[in-house]
């Protein structure tokens, strides 16, 4: 009886240990690595961000075939801003405390990265932020993928300036922050080459901004002085829409006055007749007629996901890609998903981009790419006219303007720092 009972103790307890362990593999299984997704899929800014959701979707989908992260399957969560600006920083709120996501990728006009700036630094949590934008700002907690100004603006006003001989300057926004401090600091440095105050026309418009014929007029008499004339856009969503079709409207051509866009990209020119638009410009790190390998498979692999051969990629989406990659290669790196350990892993980090080369994450949270001016053709892509001889390292802080040319950003220890001020040898702080 003894050793009858004996047995069926031990059955009994390996029997439970068979249950504990079956049910401890089938929670493994299921635990999953959230990733944040926090994109505009309504409202003015749709028309750019939406993508950015797709391709986050795809990228996740493609880890996942490659066995996911840490041994876990990625589960994306999807939230809508709605291109309102105070509902971002609600949103990621949500997105970090209520659905526990490791990272978030999204946001793209400046007045939505501003507003969650407090909630990630203050739950420490991580974004990546996918979009060119004006530079004065280093958070330890953002990590910049798109171009700073020193990656896109000032390499197509000097593009304009040397290449086509332009000497007056329309600078035209919508009125927030990232195209009003742009083009604070492209003013500066118009003025330090020697433009002429009266030579810059600056002008600035609300959102979703639909009547632009007084505005183009203006361009117009602006650019008949006898000097060549251009015109600088950071108008963003979809005002451009109406904009450019009052530049037709109003005989506009690329050879009287060019338009070098910096928020025009393959997506928004999708919805345009290209035909009065040819020969504008944009400047990007980026395009789609990019003729790599590694941008072919790329481009492959987004038709198919999609279903749908006319959809176009562009330049926030590869940021999106680099990025990405880089949070991957970062969380192996540290072996764990937890912010600290991937902020310390991340700098440093290479991963290939789709022109052709390695992108590297920097000490200030900027990445180093190339930089392209692109003509428009009348099939909606862009043909690469100038492109820099190497990669270029995002500055955080610019050089033209009194307020920055000091300061530095490096999250290393044991400086992490994101205002750095080279002449008093403090850190100011905050990083923007």
């Amino acid at each position: 009886m003894k050793n009858n009972r004996s047995g069926s103790i031990a059955a009994l307890a390996l029997g439970a240990l068979m249950t504990s362990t079956a049910f401890t593999g089938a929670f493994a299984q299921e635990e999953t690595i959230k990733v944040g997704i926090l994109h505009s899929l309504s409202g003015t800014m749709a028309i750019s961000e939406t993508t950015l959701k797709d391709a986050m979707l795809m990228l996740i989908e493609e880890q996942n075939k490659k066995g996911g992260l840490l041994g876990k399957k990625l589960e994306a969560v999807v939230v809508d801003p709605a291109s309102d600006w105070p509902l971002f920083a609600e949103k990621a709120r949500e997105l970090v405390q209520v659905n526990g996501v490791s990272a978030v990728f999204g946001c793209w006009t400046s007045v939505s990265r501003k507003s969650v700036l407090p909630v990630f630094e203050e739950l420490n949590s991580l974004l990546f932020y996918p979009v060119q934008y004006e530079g004065e700002e280093s958070q330890r907690n953002v990590f910049y993928t798109g171009a700073a100004p020193n990656q896109q603006a000032v390499p197509a006003v000097d593009y304009l300036m040397n290449e086509e001989g332009v000497e007056r300057w329309v600078l035209a926004g919508t009125d927030y922050v990232y195209p009003r401090t742009t083009n604070k600091i492209l003013e500066a440095y118009l003025k330090s080459k020697g433009v002429a105050e009266e030579d810059i026309m600056i002008n600035y418009t609300p959102f979703g901004h639909s009547d632009w014929q007084t505005i183009v007029s203006d361009i117009k008499s602006f650019g008949s002085a006898g000097k060549k004339t251009a015109v600088v856009s950071t108008i963003n969503g979809d005002a451009n829409v109406p904009f450019y079709k009052e530049l037709g409207n109003a005989g506009i051509k690329a050879e009287d006055i060019p338009v070098v866009a910096f928020s025009v990209g393959e997506e928004e020119l999708a919805g345009l007749d290209t035909g009065p638009l040819v020969g504008h410009l944009a400047a990007w790190n980026y395009f789609q007629s990019v003729d790599t390998p590694a941008n072919a498979e790329f481009i492959s692999a987004w038709k198919a996901y999609i279903g749908d051969e006319k959809r176009v990629t562009n330049d926030p989406m590869e940021a999106h890609y680099i990025g990405f990659n880089m949070w991957v290669k970062a969380v192996e790196k540290a072996g764990s998903t937890d912010p600290d350990a991937v902020i310390d892993a991340i700098v440093g980090v290479s991963v290939p981009n789709l022109t052709g080369g390695y992108s590297a994450m920097m000490p200030n949270h900027h990445i180093t790419k190339p930089v392209l001016i692109g003509e428009i053709q009348d099939d909606g892509q862009f043909e690469t006219v100038w492109e820099t001889s190497g990669l270029v390292v995002g500055d955080a802080w610019s050089d033209y303007l009194d307020g920055s040319k000091d300061l530095i950003a490096d999250w290393r220890k044991p400086l992490s720092c994101g205002n750095f001020n080279t002449v008093t040898g403090k850190c100011g702080g905050s990083g923007s």
